[in-house]
């Protein structure tokens, strides 16, 4: 059962545009727009907030947010709800932590995975102590980009929403894999190779998670 997103916005178009957007990167994703007010103003609409938790019921849901009092609006919601605790509310950017959410939810993550996919958009690593030393990769490969605009906003989305669902931590030419961000600020054209090293559990299943994407030219020319 794919996890449905709820888009609390001040605006109605941004709301829409957001959710246009990520339905691009995850077609199969349910991705309801709450923006502005009943009336069209700027602002927030519980109404409108409780009318899209209440077509997403039944399904695991989390909301993503722009403004603080969006925030407030999204919780005060969540009240009235039989069973607040099956939605979700990230914190996260609007626009990147929704596209990072809509890859993960499409590739069949629960919605806790969900919500850490786009609470990682701008999640910094933590720091290595000094004194030590980097460990081997438990597994890594090298592959070369073949889709023609290379590592954009939607190979980057694909990537970093796929690897926040495995317990691996993944490092794509020394960009963190499962941050949109870092990764579109590679700014890799076609041919560039690409240095995967992952450890964890899961790392040997997020280097061919990469492997599969760059190989199929992320379903892209």
């Amino acid at each position: 059962m794919t996890v449905r997103l709820v888009v609390v916005s001040h605006s109605d178009k941004i709301a829409d545009g957001a959710a246009e957007l990520a339905a691009q990167m995850a077609p199969d994703v349910v991705i309801l727009a709450a923006g502005g007010t009943d009336d069209g103003r700027i602002g927030t609409s519980l109404e409108k907030v409780m009318a899209a938790l209440e077509e997403a019921a039944g399904h695991g849901v989390v909301i993503l947010t722009d403004l603080g009092s969006a925030v407030m609006t999204a919780e005060a919601a969540l009240e009235f709800l039989p069973d607040p605790g099956s939605v979700l509310v990230a914190d996260a950017p609007l626009v990147e932590g929704l596209v990072a959410a809509a890859v993960a939810a499409q590739t069949g993550a629960d919605a806790q995975a969900v919500k850490a996919a786009a609470e990682s958009v701008y999640r910094p690593p933590p720091p290595a102590p000094a004194h030590e030393h980097r460990q081997p990769p438990e597994a890594s490969g090298e592959f070369e980009l073949v889709n023609e605009a290379g590592m954009h906003a939607r190979p980057a989305a694909k990537i970093a929403g796929g690897l926040s669902a495995l317990e691996a931590e993944v490092t794509i030419n020394g960009a963190d894999g499962a941050s949109m961000t870092e990764l579109m600020m590679l700014a890799a054209g076609k041919g560039t190779l690409l240095r995967v090293e992952a450890s964890g559990p899961d790392a040997a299943r997020a280097v061919e998670y990469l492997a599969g994407l760059v190989k199929d030219g992320f379903g892209e020319p």
